[in-house]
């Protein structure tokens, strides 16, 4: 975070999100990948995670929930500060769109991911449900995106309403 933000020539934030929130919050040791999303991006900071990447052999994407389902309203008010560093500041993308993003996907590991959130109080299920219930009429916006199933899939994970 360090390296990023001394490379930084403007101010911007830098949303953590995936394993890179997993480790830091604590409830996985490692991760493949660092996933990063930067506002504004910056060349500086982007030639710098090349860098590091080669440096660290680590996995970086640029990848955020936005990729994946639109985000409901608000995510960057609840997107809980890690730090500051130089002319970057570091968060956590909103934990909501982090649990909708991987109840979509569905993998297993992003499903244990979810229930962490859960039994760590960063989400709740009536507001995760209410997030998924916002973003619903948007879901058009995603055509890889089957409404029913990713509907089946919150409902799973929380029980019926």
């Amino acid at each position: 975070m360090r390296a990023l933000g001394e490379a930084a020539r403007r101010e911007g934030v830098c949303y953590l999100t995936g394993g890179a929130t997993a480790v830091l919050v604590g409830w996985r040791t490692a991760t493949v990948e660092v996933d990063i999303a930067l506002e504004p991006e910056q060349e500086e900071v982007l030639r710098e995670v090349v860098r590091l990447k080669d440096e660290l052999s680590v996995n970086v994407e640029l990848a955020s929930p936005a990729d994946f389902v639109p985000l409901p309203r608000g995510w960057q008010t609840r997107s809980p500060l890690v730090e500051r560093a130089g002319r970057l500041t570091f968060r956590h993308f909103d934990f909501y769109s982090q649990a909708l993003a991987k109840l979509e996907r569905g993998h297993a590991q992003e499903l244990a991911d979810v229930r962490e959130m859960l039994e760590r109080g960063l989400i709740e299920g009536a507001r995760l449900r209410s997030g998924y219930a916002e973003i619903e009429p948007e879901l058009f916006r995603f055509p890889a995106i089957d409404p029913a199933d990713f509907r089946t899939s919150v409902e799973e994970l929380l029980g019926s309403p």
